[in-house]
């Protein structure tokens, strides 16, 4: 009997590691059957959907409580179909809120399951490794420092590298990236990139605005370029600059972050994944991450956060390879003095990007097929 592999998956990046998972998978079981709650990536590997990918795309608390009903509904009728037509394996790519729960009830009705992308308990919310050891039989890691956390917990988990590692060039081409934006290649140029949620760019926005202004009174010349994830952001980034009365001239463009983070000389963004490809594209950095009030002094209050940094390049440098300024700390006239500091110094900009490299290097392993690999060695089709 061919082997069915059922896999679900949030968004678009959930949908771009599936795909990958999906065709190696298929080198190794041609005669696979592929389903699941797919994104266009994954139906072009073959995946027939069961549900749509869009489906699980919601980030805010509010926005997940409006829409708990439906996700539960969904999430029954999944388990109803694997319990009734069990996979060989069931694969659940990153969303853990949607995922563990139900490869919990799988695995207790003795159906194979895997998850891809670590829940992030080494960050916070250490207690979900309990659920996390009950849900899945492995863990495919994409970062080297998570295995060993869960292996304290009594969880297998496997470094199988990082795709967009495997994807993006070890010397990137920062030419091409510029004309492809139309920038001036004789000019120094900042990338403002304050997040893809507008409950980040709220606030954010303003600070990088403000920052801008302070960097451009202090280094005439300087050009800033800004890409906007939706056209709810950009609105809402130009509603801001309307009412930042001393900022300077700020390129908007729809889209092609990686573009900009590749063309750029520094970058001033938000903490999250950006900040990894960030890394990955070698460009030096400034991360800035502000949280309301409220759930900050819930944070503090519970002592939510349980490492000693929150960027993707100092988590896996293991220091402060870049200048991380939060909550209090962040403040236009210190973000814009880190940014000179990048402009004016080849040495400060190299000592990033010499690490980056390394990093680079150390993520860059074939993730596809070494998850693959894994998932093999755990099925018996």
């Amino acid at each position: 009997m061919a082997p069915r592999f059922v896999l679900v998956a949030g968004e678009p990046s959930g949908d771009q590691l599936a795909a990958g998972l999906i065709t190696a998978l298929r080198r190794r079981f041609p005669d696979a059957v592929f389903e699941g709650v797919t994104g266009p990536q994954m139906e072009a590997a073959g995946c027939q959907p069961l549900a749509s990918a869009d489906e699980l795309g919601l980030f805010g608390f509010t926005e997940v409580i409006a829409e708990l009903p439906r996700l539960l509904a969904l999430r029954r009728r999944l388990l109803r179909y694997c319990i009734a037509r069990p996979p060989t394996a069931f694969i659940g790519i990153d969303v853990p809120a949607f995922n563990t729960g139900l490869e919990r009830r799988l695995k207790r009705a003795g159906i194979t399951t895997v998850h891809y992308v670590c829940p992030t308990a080494w960050a916070w919310r250490e207690g979900r490794t309990r659920m996390i050891r009950q849900a899945v039989d492995v863990l495919l890691a994409i970062f080297p420092f998570e295995p060993p956390f869960f292996k304290r917990h009594g969880i297998e988990a496997r470094f199988v590298g990082h795709p967009l590692a495997d994807r993006l060039p070890q010397q990137p081409d920062a030419v091409q990236a510029r004309q492809a934006l139309g920038l001036a290649a004789n000019s120094p140029w900042v990338g403002l990139l304050p997040g893809s949620r507008r409950s980040e760019v709220r606030l954010l926005g303003p600070l990088f605005l403000r920052t801008a202004t302070w960097l451009a009174e202090r280094l005439p010349g300087v050009r800033f370029i800004a890409p906007m994830a939706t056209r709810e952001i950009r609105a809402m980034f130009e509603q801001q600059l309307a009412a930042c009365e001393d900022a300077p001239p700020i390129m908007l463009v729809d889209g092609q972050a990686r573009d900009v983070m590749c063309a750029a000389d520094v970058l001033l963004l938000a903490s999250g994944t950006a900040t990894l490809e960030a890394l990955l594209l070698k460009t030096p950095m400034v991360v800035a991450y502000m949280l309301s009030p409220g759930n900050y002094a819930v944070v503090r209050s519970l002592n939510l956060l349980k490492t000693e940094f929150v960027s993707m390049p100092n988590l896996l440098a293991g220091r402060e390879l870049v200048p991380e300024l939060l909550q209090t700390a962040a403040e236009p006239r210190l973000l814009g003095a880190w940014l000179y500091r990048l402009l004016a110094s080849a040495a400060a900009r190299e000592m990033q990007t010499g690490a980056f490299a390394e990093i680079h290097a150390r993520l860059a392993l074939g993730a596809d097929e070494n998850a693959a690999a894994a998932v093999a060695e755990v099925v018996r089709p």
